[in-house]
């Protein structure tokens, strides 16, 4: 199993509460055409997903016909309409593209089958990784063009769109991941959902921790430079504060700052605490009772 760093529950940064904001669906013909192809998405989502981000992938495993009547939807999707959606129903296609396929790779595995007795003992018998090729083996089509999960990511949200929080609303279907949404995402709604998304991964204390008397932040290990560190320079880069961290963690802390208590920012801005990146546990999100 991953290791896990000694990080205090208790002693966990506060979390800003998302301010309020009205939806309101779009009347723009464009928006209202995304819209519905999102909605698509909707009941796999609220069928499979509780609010917490677990799956029942027991249940879905065998439901795996509604999944292709889904797939059929996004391969059948006209590259005419997509083109005409805003950028952030662009965004909203792909999130949702990508998690209902990695929903899909699950569910063709389900239960887990150890690769060997070694691994089962060395990533516990419930972990991801023991399912090969699942970011570049498994293909699948959308509007009519072959995709990875390893392909839409780079193609499109370290590329195209390069918004670093898209990263926190892709499902790794593991429990140090972040939480899947038993919703679609949604252009009109993208950025309030994409901040309640770092809201929710930021609150569990394998993403994010202070303990003041060891002088520690713990940083999911999704935050190496390695993983999606690097991703958050371009936009949350500074030389002004965090002056004594490597440009990619200072990214993070800032991108961090914009989500925490003013006491927590002040400690990540002020104190004097090294930072330790977290153990990824891999441990399948798996809901079925």
């Amino acid at each position: 199993k991953a290791e896990h760093s000694d990080v205090d529950a208790n002693n966990v940064g506060t979390i800003k509460t998302a301010p309020a904001i009205l939806e309101t669906e779009p009347n723009d013909p464009n928006a209202a055409s995304a819209v519905s192809f999102h909605n698509r998405c909707a009941g796999i989502l609220k069928a499979y997903v509780n609010g917490n981000g677990m799956v029942d992938y027991k249940t879905l495993s065998r439901k795996r016909l509604d999944l292709k009547s889904l797939f059929d939807d996004f391969d059948q999707l006209d590259p005419n309409e997509y083109n005409k959606w805003s950028k952030e129903d662009k965004i909203a296609l792909w999130i949702n593209a990508y998690n209902i396929q990695m929903l899909d790779i699950i569910a063709r595995n389900y239960p887990i089958k150890p690769i060997s007795r070694f691994h089962s003992v060395l990533w516990g018998p419930n972990s991801v990784r023991h399912i090969e090729g699942k970011w570049d083996r498994y293909k699948f089509l959308v509007m009519d063009e072959v995709f990875t999960l390893s392909e839409i990511e780079q193609r499109f949200f370290r590329k195209e769109f390069q918004d670093p929080g898209v990263f926190l609303a892709l499902t790794r279907a593991s429990l140090s991941g972040p939480p899947l949404r038993n919703e679609p995402y949604y252009g009109y709604k993208l950025y309030k959902q994409l901040d309640d998304q770092v809201r929710k991964f930021l609150s569990s204390p394998l993403a994010f921790g202070i303990d003041k008397e060891k002088g520690k932040v713990y940083l999911s290990a999704m935050f190496q430079k390695t993983d999606y560190g690097s991703q958050f320079v371009g936009k949350y880069g500074t030389d002004k504060k965090f002056k004594q961290k490597e440009a990619e963690t200072a990214a993070v802390l800032n991108f961090i700052s914009n989500y925490v208590s003013e006491e927590v920012k002040s400690y990540l801005e002020l104190g004097n605490y090294t930072v330790q990146f977290i153990g990824y546990n891999w441990t399948i999100n798996d809901g079925s009772q």
